[in-house]
């Protein structure tokens, strides 16, 4: 039996209903793209910066969120609530008088219970960090972060661009200011074994973090990542493999740390590989058969 809550659990217990995630476009680049540390990017990102299911930025945030309310409706025939996710590329580079705009827009909507911001660890000053601590006395706030694995040798290879004590001292400064921390890590990464990805999601559960994405790696068209695919520098995991892995990386975390996420949608326009992925509802039944979750 699954130890941990599953996002859907937590959110039905801390809201008291079914909450959606409206992933957002706040018109944003990161440092990896824009010349500050590369311009070439994570190897395995693609030209949207990880919000490839976004809404389009053109709409402005409230319309944003009411564009993600008309796709999720049918699901939610009598209503719901919602977490305003800002998702693509990285969430908090910005002047903090852009990002308390865009982020009090999203807070203040009224179907909207919390706000999730995905960013990473090099891009939190103080200052942003004291905006987002003073919004979480609002409605709750949260900063996932992407960390996706710990071992320098793949770092370099992905072209992360920050080392690992960079997140370490992001994790310490958002918790002195009881700002929660979802971190995400990829499985199947290049030249990892299994032991280096399973020592990740103990790293991470370690630490005073609220929750995790465990995300599979996905090969997506037009990426370097997809040059060195189809160069067959590397091999995908299988579906019995990664679903193996997610299970003996869950062993590895505390209780108190939720499950957000176990796997992942590349977008099918770009999916290069594992083809297998695209079959969600079976992966899903697959992990819940595994995890014995009910």
């Amino acid at each position: 039996m699954l130890k941990n809550q599953t996002a859907n659990q937590y959110f039905r217990q801390r809201f008291g209903c079914k909450v959606y995630r409206i992933a957002i476009d706040g018109g944003f680049t990161c440092p990896n793209r824009d010349g500050r540390i590369d311009t070439r990017g994570c190897i395995f990102c693609s030209g949207y910066g990880a919000g490839d299911f976004a809404q389009d930025k053109r709409l402005g945030i409230t319309g944003q969120i009411e564009r993600g309310k008309e796709l999720v409706s049918k699901k939610m025939p009598d209503g719901g609530k919602y977490i305003a996710y800002f998702q693509a590329f990285t969430g908090t580079y910005a002047p903090v008088e852009k990002l308390e705009k865009l982020y009090r827009e999203a807070i203040g909507h009224p179907d909207v219970v919390a706000l999730a911001i995905a960013t990473r660890p090099d891009c939190l000053p103080d200052e942003t960090l004291d905006l987002i601590m003073k919004l979480n006395r609002i409605k709750p706030v949260w900063v996932e972060l992407g960390l996706q694995t710990i071992h320098e040798k793949t770092v370099k290879y992905i072209r992360r661009g920050y080392p690992l004590d960079v997140y370490d001292d992001a994790v310490r400064r958002l918790n002195r200011r009881g700002i929660e921390i979802v971190t995400h890590i990829i499985l199947g990464l290049p030249n990892e074994t299994r032991e280096d990805m399973l020592s990740t999601s103990e790293y991470v559960g370690s630490g005073p973090i609220s929750g995790i994405k465990i995300q599979l790696l996905h090969v997506l068209a037009g990426t370097d990542l997809a040059k060195k695919y189809n160069e067959r520098m590397f091999c995908c995991l299988s579906m019995e493999e990664y679903t193996d892995l997610v299970r003996d990386c869950i062993a590895k975390l505390p209780e108190n740390i939720v499950i957000h996420r176990m796997t992942g949608d590349g977008a099918r326009r770009d999916l290069v590989a594992p083809l297998w992925s695209t079959d969600k509802k079976r992966v899903i039944n697959m992990l819940r058969r595994k995890l014995d979750i009910t």
